[in-house]
């Protein structure tokens, strides 16, 4: 392949992938009320809107304090399931570790109106803590996957040799297990606040209108006519995804979590 053909074909990927981020851009510091691309002048009074009007700034702390405590709620699940599983290997943790799996196979659909029915029958239906929870349920598998693929990596030697100078289960997991995995753990932590902040079909069937997040506050908007302040609303989440990756690269390696690659399983 000669030099001109390849940079051509690399320069024609990257524009196709960076397009809808240059247009989204664009329109979110339009001066005019308006989708139009190339911007008809610049103005940042979209952004201003979207962060000083209530009607707005309600739905960003929704959003942001769903992901935050669903996150946390789904990575305090399966880290447990995670490590039992690598550590006993048996049945049980299996069957909990596949079940944990379930919300990243089963549509997600299938799974809203699952929560609807759950929440509707007890009473909780449009409630924030049916928010989170279903939140945090749908998210399991992203620290689930991390956390298991944090502990393959321990080498079973260092595990061995601190159970031979006298260590018990907790110390080797407060003090070996828990420092090794910590970068799958944040990687798990940042896929699923991520997740969580564009989620919308499970909440709106689970709260409806009454716990608006961002995803639900701009297709309300829809409604009644477009806004360049939903174009401002996707650079933000894109400028916050952006950081999360970034740190989770700073802590570990992200190529390597995102090609599912581990050291040698270590089962002990």
């Amino acid at each position: 392949m000669s030099y001109w053909l390849r940079n051509g074909l690399i320069g024609s990927v990257l524009l196709f992938l960076a397009a809808p981020l240059l247009v989204v851009g664009g329109v979110s510091i339009n001066s005019t009320k308006s989708l139009i691309f190339p911007p008809r002048g610049f103005s940042l009074q979209w952004y201003s809107e979207l962060f000083t009007r209530s009607e707005w700034l309600m739905p960003m702390a929704n959003s942001l304090g769903i992901a935050c405590i669903a996150a946390a709620i789904a990575s305090s699940i399966a880290i447990p399931i995670a490590y039992s599983l690598w550590r006993t290997g048996k049945r049980y943790p299996q069957f909990l570790f596949y079940l944990g799996l379930a919300p990243a196979v089963l549509p997600p659909v299938v799974i809203a109106i699952s929560f609807l029915g759950f929440w509707a029958s007890i009473g909780a239906y449009g409630s924030i803590y049916a928010t989170i929870l279903s939140h945090a349920i749908l998210l399991i598998p992203f620290p689930l996957v991390t956390s298991l693929l944090g502990l393959r990596s321990i080498q079973s030697s260092i595990v061995e040799a601190s159970r031979t100078l006298g260590a018990n289960e907790s110390a080797i997991f407060a003090t070996i297990v828990l420092p090794l995995i910590q970068p799958y753990l944040i990687a798990g932590y940042a896929f699923a606040f991520v997740f969580s902040l564009n989620e919308y079909i499970v909440s709106f069937m689970v709260s409806g209108f009454t716990v608006e997040t961002l995803p639900i506050k701009i297709f309300n908007s829809l409604h009644y006519g477009y806004t360049p302040v939903m174009a401002c609303v996707t650079i933000l989440f894109i400028a916050l995804a952006a950081l999360l990756f970034a740190l989770v690269n700073h802590f570990g390696s992200l190529l390597q979590l995102l090609s599912g690659s581990a050291g040698t399983s270590t089962k002990s």
